[in-house]
């Protein structure tokens, strides 16, 4: 089964139930509520798929750390914010909504890009 938005007690109990193939919980570089639960899935090799997984628009500004860093991998922030869920755990999914073929093919180029420890460190401190 798939759940959505539960915490890891409401996920160990679902789990007594039935299989858990999926976790759906609102996650993303500004938002990580849902930590404990993205570790739980990871142990147990249970997809992640963070919704709202972009949240650029709060962290773009001018000298933000996600423009810089954009501007400095010739990325654009949603590629790195991408970037970031893909390099904190092989268990997320993300599934960034888009209105545009050039969205979709910009969504599909975070794949590709592979941040440093000290890149991926580095956003995770600075945006909290």
């Amino acid at each position: 089964m798939g759940l959505s938005e539960v915490t890891v007690a409401e996920a160990e109990a679902a789990l007594k139930v039935a299989p858990i193939v999926s976790v759906q919980n609102l996650y993303n570089l500004a938002q990580r509520n849902a930590e404990a639960l993205l570790d739980w899935a990871t142990d147990r090799n249970i997809g992640f798929i963070p919704w709202f997984p972009l949240a650029t628009g709060g962290l773009t500004g001018e000298n933000s750390p996600l423009t810089t860093l954009a501007a400095a991998r010739g990325a654009s922030p949603a590629q790195l914010a991408l970037a970031w869920l893909l390099k904190r755990s092989p268990v997320v999914l993300p599934i960034p909504g888009t209105s545009s073929v050039a969205h979709l093919e910009d969504n599909l180029r975070a794949a590709s890009i592979e941040l440093s420890d000290s890149e991926f460190d580095a956003l995770s401190q600075a945006i909290r």
